[in-house]
């Protein structure tokens, strides 16, 4: 059984958004749930149904010996991204796992890295892969990376 059904994830998002600190509280949320993904201290910025947008400050614990933000700490960003718009838009009997990632770089990333996620999120529940992309800037507005995630989105095993 998993820890977080997809329904759970929108629903306390939509209640934790509304008061102060909501936002941080989200994601430090999921950070527990997703102990690993939850290393590179993440927050969430906007979640929708098929949409997620995700930030990742620039600091020590995420660079590299170039001295900007390591390659896999932008992967896990990118997950994250992927994740959330994925659970916030199957169904409630549905459950996601990534089958591929993959990801291209295209700047030195440094400062604070967005991420943003879209898909149209599937209408059934019938067991097939999905395309996530993500792409990544930084505060100038330039791309640092794309990403593309496929997920097997199908109904939830009990």
């Amino acid at each position: 059984m998993t820890l977080v059904r997809p329904g759970f994830i929108l629903k306390t998002w939509r209640l934790l958004v509304k008061i102060p600190f909501g936002k941080a509280v989200f994601s430090f949320f999921i950070g527990q749930v997703a102990p690993y993904s939850g290393s590179i201290g993440f927050r969430t910025l906007f979640l929708e149904p098929g949409k997620a947008v995700v930030e990742m400050r620039d600091r020590r614990k995420v660079r590299n010996h170039l001295n900007s933000i390591h390659a896999m700490a932008l992967v896990n960003l990118a997950e994250i991204a992927s994740g959330l718009a994925m659970m916030a838009g199957i169904p409630e009997n549905a459950r996601g796992i990534v089958r591929r990632f993959s990801i291209e770089y295209t700047k030195k990333a440094r400062g604070t890295i967005t991420a943003k996620s879209e898909f149209d999120p599937p209408k059934d529940n019938i067991e097939r892969e999905y395309e996530v992309d993500v792409v990544l800037r930084d505060l100038g507005g330039d791309i640092v990376a794309t990403a593309k995630a496929c997920w097997l989105i199908g109904p939830l095993k009990e």
